[in-house]
């Protein structure tokens, strides 16, 4: 099992998770290039440059397919996967993925404009911090939509405390986001192999992928479950961890493994004037995992 995070955050997402999954699957949390503790060298950091790493990740640990669950940046990145090698995954969990549509919150896009540098850097004032976590503290004592975020964006904000952390936050959100939105948008054309089962998990108070986007997906993806959490924001597996582990669990044993042809190996050719491109040649970077945790012998 794959565990791909989200913008700006890590690894640690998953960590009230892991234990969990990991009584019936191996399970593997990189920190995606740029996140947490791998490197930040300056190259590429679009969504088919990081699928090409993932691939590169799977293939170094000997591991022939795996079951992908991603959150926001990282569910693009998990039908990104899915898309350039089909052979690689058995089943999609898409929580608040990004690249349904053009639409995304307007903070994101301010930070994708030139000078969105200057913004990251005032966010990353301890004093104005401090004042969103107040502030969300008593947004959420009221149940106001808009403090359900707070706390896991400043947590995710605290990360990206050296240059590098924030250099690579904004090539990556630059490849994904512009002025105008999303750039990379799903519903141009389904991008997953056919038979592929999906699962998607959205929180009904989600500020930054609005759930509108949950049917839209739901739609474009024949076959695909929705799951809505009520109450629920950005991070509905760390809103309702327990209810996140029962869905997961009951949409993996009734999900046929996707089964793709030989062929399925390649790489998948983009359509003409796509925004996708083919794989480059990997890239060497170290990556800090979760310790990875094998399954009793008597689960195996």
């Amino acid at each position: 099992m794959l565990l791909l995070h989200g913008l700006g955050d890590s690894s640690s997402a998953w960590a009230v998770l892991l234990p969990e999954l990991a009584r019936t699957h191996r399970v593997i949390a990189p920190d995606l290039l740029g996140h947490g503790c791998s490197d930040t060298p300056r190259g590429d950091y679009s969504i088919p440059a990081h699928a090409n790493d993932l691939r590169d990740l799977l293939g170094a640990l000997r591991i022939r397919r795996a079951t992908v669950i991603g959150h926001s940046l990282g569910g693009g990145l998990a039908m990104q996967l899915a898309y350039q090698f089909p052979h690689l995954v058995d089943r999609l969990v898409l929580v608040a993925p990004g690249g349904v549509t053009r639409d995304v919150h307007q903070l994101l896009r301010l930070m994708a404009l030139p000078g969105g540098d200057k913004l990251l850097a005032l966010v990353q004032v301890p004093a104005v911090r401090a004042a969103l976590r107040r502030s969300g503290r008593s947004l959420v004592a009221a149940l106001r939509r808009t403090g359900v975020e707070i706390p896991d964006i400043t947590g995710a904000l605290d990360a990206l405390s050296g240059p590098g952390q924030q250099r690579a936050f904004l090539r990556t959100l630059r490849s994904v986001v512009d002025w105008q939105g999303q750039v990379m948008c799903m519903l141009d054309r389904n991008q997953l192999p056919d038979g592929l089962p999906v699962l998607l998990v959205w929180g009904d108070r989600d500020p930054i992928i609005p759930v509108a986007h949950a049917e839209l997906a739901r739609q474009a993806i024949p076959g695909s479950r929705l799951e809505v959490f009520p109450g629920a924001g950005h991070f509905p597996h760390r809103t309702d961890p327990a209810r996140f582990l029962a869905v997961v669990r009951d949409f993996l044993p009734s999900t046929p493994v996707a089964r793709q042809h030989r062929s399925g190996e390649r790489c998948l050719t983009p359509t003409e004037g796509s925004e996708l491109c083919p794989p480059s040649a990997s890239r060497r970077r170290h990556a800090q995992l979760q310790p990875l945790v094998e399954p009793q012998p008597s689960q195996t």
